[in-house]
């Protein structure tokens, strides 16, 4: 039993007093598997759903580094057509979806229609002048989730690590 002892106090400070090379690595690689294997698929159960976090990649949600007031006075025409107000806009679902190629996409949604008992979703990116093609008719069986909130710059690390193993 001392010998266990022994090998968790010093497994213990390796991994989080020595200052060596390979002790960085080894709190890399454990902080990569407790992220992939732990807390992502936990939030992933806790809400219901298989993308907990998505990374926004592109500046289709974003407000074009206006305050909200100013970046709705140059877009409100784009929205009144679809009978959303200032009000209903800040409180507007934002729904992920699975785009043509699969890949989960996060946009607002601007209109829900019912059809022989199924729902269509239709959204547009906040910074884009229009919905593209393959958000016109969203099917329920394409919608991944809806957002809850929004934490500026925590993507920054999802793609900065997709980029550093070559997938994003």
């Amino acid at each position: 039993m001392r010998d266990v002892t022994f090998i968790i106090k010093r497994l213990w400070n390796f991994i989080w007093k020595e200052d060596s090379l390979l002790s960085w690595v080894v709190n890399i690689i454990l902080a990569f598997v407790i992220v992939k294997f732990i807390i992502y698929p936990g939030l992933g159960f806790i809400l219901g759903t298989s993308y907990p976090v998505v990374a926004v990649v592109s500046g289709s949600m974003e407000h074009s580094g206006y305050n909200f007031d100013d970046w709705w006075a140059l877009n409100s025409m784009l929205y009144k057509n679809f009978n959303i107000s200032n009000n209903y806009f800040k409180k507007g679902d934002v729904v992920v979806f699975r785009g043509s190629h699969g890949e989960p996409i996060i946009h607002r949604a601007v209109l829900v229609d019912e059809e022989d008992e199924k729902f269509f979703v239709q959204t547009k990116g906040d910074n884009n002048k229009a919905s593209r093609d393959d958000e016109l008719n969203i099917t329920s069986d394409r919608i991944i989730g809806v957002a809850k909130f929004r934490v500026p710059y925590l993507g920054w690390f999802k793609l900065g690590f997709l980029s550093l193993i070559g997938k994003a």
